[in-house]
């Protein structure tokens, strides 16, 4: 990526993350990066191209992030869900409620593709770190992987989303929070709880 399309999806992250797609235009982000509305849309020809710009480079460094805990908590199962736990919190907690409202109501392409990447990314590394864990026999082994990570993300896309955060008065790092605390106490052994 070229040093003008990065100054300019650095700005639009933390601007579209904080207060979302609809409360940022192109004229204050142009302004922001120093060029011109015309520069700006030579690099990305709408405001949605830019969204899915943001989003990629935020994915893609959620993956690495991911990735990099599995790979390094292999053998401590513990400390590899503690770390995904925090990665995955630490990541909700730049999304503020009107960016996922916005790109929910004016682009719901974009939402499902937000959903996909989510989804893929909890499925590849809970499942590596919830498998160690049955080896080491603090995860329990009654049922199997694959529903234990649709309840999670059933549970993620039911709660994580701008209508049922608003009903429950929450936001998305206190109801993640709180899904994992319930995800953690049914998979866990009795050895596994005591362990945290």
């Amino acid at each position: 990526m070229d040093d003008a399309r990065r100054r300019i999806v650095t700005a639009a992250r933390q601007h579209f993350f904080a207060h979302g797609f609809r409360g940022v235009s192109m004229d204050d982000l142009a302004a922001e990066v120093g060029m011109s509305k015309k520069t700006l849309y030579a690099h990305f020809e709408s405001k949605t191209d830019l969204v899915e710009a943001v989003l990629r480079e935020k994915f893609d460094e959620l993956d690495q992030e991911l990735d990099d805990i599995v790979a390094e908590c292999s053998k401590d199962v513990l400390r590899g869900l503690h770390e995904l736990l925090e990665c995955m919190q630490r990541q909700i907690e730049e999304i503020q409620p009107p960016f996922v409202r916005d790109v929910r109501r004016e682009a719901p392409e974009i939402f499902e593709l937000v959903k996909k990447r989510r989804s893929a990314a909890i499925s590849r590394c809970f499942v590596a770190v919830l498998e160690n864990g049955r080896k080491a026999g603090i995860v329990r082994k009654d049922f199997s992987l694959e529903t234990t990570i649709e309840i999670l993300l059933g549970a993620t896309d039911a709660i994580i989303n701008p209508a049922k955060l608003a009903e429950l008065k929450m936001s998305p790092t206190e109801a993640y929070g709180a899904i994992m605390t319930l995800f953690l106490d049914g998979v866990l052994t009795t050895k596994g709880r005591h362990m945290l």
